[in-house]
C-alpha cells in the first residue's frame, strides 16, 4: 500500500460523485480532492511545496502582475471551456506589457452539487493548456458555496511575468501617426458563447479563439521593440478597447470598415442575433499600435505566426482631445465607434 493509499483508503469516485461541503471544509475530503485532482493534473515542483503559498526566485526585469475572474456561461463551448480560457486570459493580460508571463494561480468557488466528472474535465483542461503555454499553476485555492449560491463553478487565475528593462508598452503611449492592427478576425469567442447558450446551429461551426498569445508577443516585441500598446479585445470587443487606449493616450481613431477582418459565419450570426461584431468578445487576437515607419515590419512578423497569420492593419491614430474613435464605413460614411451602453453579451468570459 503506497502512502497515498494509506492516507485515502477510498478513491474519489469522478465518474459519479459531486462536489460536497466537506470539500471544501479543510478537513480530510478537502485534502483527498486537492491530492487526486489538482495536484494529480497541474503536478509541478512549486505546487509540489504544499504550502499556501508558492516560493521562486524571480528572473532579472521588472515583474508584472494580472488578476481576472471567469464566470463564462456555458462552461463548455465550441473551442474551449472555462478551463483553458482561464489560463488564456490571464496569459494574456500579462503578455499585454510585453512580458513574459512566468506562472499562474488558481481560485476555484465550487457549487454544492457539481458534478466531480465536469470539474475534473475542466481542470484536466486547464492543466493542458498551461503546459503548453510554459505557464504552470504553482499554487491555489478551492471554496465551497450551498446549493443554489452558485452557479456550478467560478475560476479566479492570477499571473505573474517579467518584461525586460527598456520595454514600455502602454494604453497611454499611442500618438497621432501610429498605425493600429488586429491580429486575426473579430467576434469568434462572444459568437461561440451565444450559439452555445441559444443552441443555434450554422451551416458553418463557429468555435472560440482562446489561445494564449505571450509567444506571438515575444516575437512582436523582438521585432519592433517600439511597439506604443498591445491590447487583447476580450469583453466589449474591439470597440471598447480602442476606447480605452484612446482615453488613456487623449487621442482619437479613424478606422477602415472594410479592413477589419471578420468571418462571414460570424458576420451571419450578428446579424441574426442582432449584435455589433466591433463589440463582440474575443479571447485569442489583440491589437498592437506603432509608428507608422515600424507598421510593415510589425505586420510581416505577426503574419508570420499561426496566431497572426491573419493580421491586418485596421487604420491610425489621430489628434483628438475628444479621444474618438470613428469607423469610415463600407458605404462611403463615418460612423462613431462609442463606448457599448449596458451589457451586449454578458458572462462571456
Amino acid at each position: 500500500m503506497n502512502a497515498m493509499e494509506k492516507r485515502f483508503p477510498t478513491r474519489i469516485s469522478f465518474r459519479r460523485g459531486q462536489v460536497d461541503m466537506t470539500h471544501g471544509s479543510g478537513g480530510r475530503a478537502m485534502a483527498q480532492l486537492i491530492e487526486e485532482l489538482f495536484i494529480k493534473h497541474f503536478d509541478n515542483d512549486l505546487l509540489r511545496q504544499g504550502n499556501d503559498q508558492a516560493l521562486f526566485t524571480p528572473p532579472a526585469g521588472r515583474l508584472v502582475m494580472s488578476t481576472d475572474g471567469h464566470v463564462v456561461s456555458p462552461l463548455f463551448f465550441p473551442g474551449g471551456d472555462i478551463g483553458s480560457l482561464s489560463v488564456h486570459g490571464t496569459i494574456n493580460d500579462v503578455a499585454m506589457s510585453g512580458a513574459r508571463p512566468l506562472y499562474l494561480s488558481a481560485g476555484f468557488i465550487l457549487e454544492e452539487g457539481f458534478p466531480l466528472a465536469d470539474l475534473e474535465r475542466i481542470v484536466v483542461s486547464m492543466a493542458e493548456a498551461s503546459r503548453a503555454a510554459g505557464v504552470p499553476v504553482v499554487t491555489g485555492d478551492t471554496k465551497v458555496v450551498e446549493r443554489g449560491k452558485g452557479d456550478g463553478v467560478f475560476i479566479t487565475t492570477t499571473g505573474v511575468g517579467v518584461v525586460p528593462e527598456g520595454l514600455e508598452i502602454s494604453g497611454a503611449n499611442a500618438r497621432p501617426g501610429d498605425v493600429i492592427l488586429v491580429s486575426g478576425p473579430i467576434g469568434d469567442h462572444g459568437v461561440a458563447i451565444m450559439s452555445s447558450r441559444e443552441n443555434l446551429a450554422f451551416e458553418t461551426a463557429i468555435v472560440s479563439d482562446s489561445a494564449a498569445l505571450h509567444e506571438l508577443i515575444a516575437d512582436m516585441v523582438t521585432a519592433v521593440p517600439e511597439i506604443h500598446c498591445l491590447r487583447d479585445p476580450t469583453r466589449g470587443g474591439l470597440a471598447a478597447t480602442l476606447n480605452e487606449i484612446a482615453y488613456q493616450s487623449r487621442v482619437g481613431m479613424r478606422l477602415e470598415e472594410d479592413d477589419i477582418p471578420l468571418r462571414p459565419e460570424v458576420d451571419a450570426a450578428c446579424e441574426l442575433l442582432g449584435l455589433d461584431p466591433l463589440y463582440v468578445a474575443n479571447e485569442g487576437k489583440l491589437v498592437a499600435i506603432c509608428p507608422a515607419d515600424k507598421a510593415d515590419a510589425l505586420l510581416n512578423v505577426m503574419q508570420a505566426h499561426d496566431l497572426g497569420h491573419e493580421t491586418a492593419i485596421i487604420g491610425e491614430v489621430i489628434e483628438d482631445d475628444m479621444g474618438f474613435v470613428t469607423m469610415d464605413t463600407g458605404f462611403g460614411g463615418t460612423r462613431i465607434v462609442d463606448w457599448l451602453a449596458g451589457e451586449q453579451l454578458p458572462r462571456i468570459c
